[in-house]
């Protein structure tokens, strides 16, 4: 009788062994997955937020001089659970279709950037200050970090985003979403083994 319930008892602790051996993989595994869906949920928070900030900049009854930081903040506010004043960024650019010489080109009139998470040299705290992929503006004004002073007439900037697409005049908004998404599986160690920083910059381009 002894012999057959040390069987199964040995049995058991084999069974033991095997699951703490295969206990960390399936817990990398888990936390991947919350990754994945952490992922997908802040990808689609900036793709909202772009889409909802070129409307209501386009639509503003206000210049975008006066409405921009308004516009930027309520998108902001409106981003949780993601951290955008830490690990985000916004910008709003005006550009218009200008024709000269039967050539159409795309220039800048105004961009904006979001100054509260800038501090008076133009620089992020945080240490995340991408630039805008559209046209990145080497003036900021002083005092004011979120207001680029854009040259305007015939040294307005060109941008290749819509050239030859717009109307003589025609002006579109475009807003333009940065998040650093920093994932959980970057923070656990095992030993004098750690895990690599990981974690894509998302980016969101919205042109109304």
């Amino acid at each position: 009788m002894r012999a057959r319930r040390g069987r199964p008892q040995r049995q058991r602790g084999i069974a033991a062994v095997e699951f703490a051996l295969l206990l960390p993989i399936l817990l990398l595994l888990f936390i991947a997955l919350i990754d994945v869906a952490r992922a997908l949920q802040a990808n689609m928070i900036i793709i909202n937020l772009g889409r909802e900030g070129a409307n209501l900049a386009s639509r503003g009854k206000l210049q975008l001089s006066e409405n921009a930081q308004a516009i930027i903040g309520q998108l902001a506010a409106s981003a949780p659970p993601l951290d955008m004043t830490k690990l985000g960024m916004i910008y709003i650019t005006r550009i218009m279709g200008s024709t000269s010489n039967g050539v159409t080109k795309s220039v800048v009139l105004e961009q904006y950037r979001w100054d509260d998470s800038v501090n008076n040299r133009g620089f992020r705290v945080s240490g995340y200050g991408p630039g805008s992929k559209i046209w990145s503006c080497g003036n900021w004004a002083s005092g004011t970090a979120g207001t680029c002073l854009v040259p305007s007439g015939n040294s307005a900037p060109s941008v290749a985003l819509m050239s030859g697409q717009l109307l003589d005049g025609e002006v579109i908004y475009v807003v333009e979403v940065f998040y650093k998404f920093n994932m959980l599986f970057q923070t656990f160690s095992f030993g004098s083994f750690s895990t690599p920083t990981l974690g894509p910059d998302f980016y969101s381009m919205t042109v109304f």
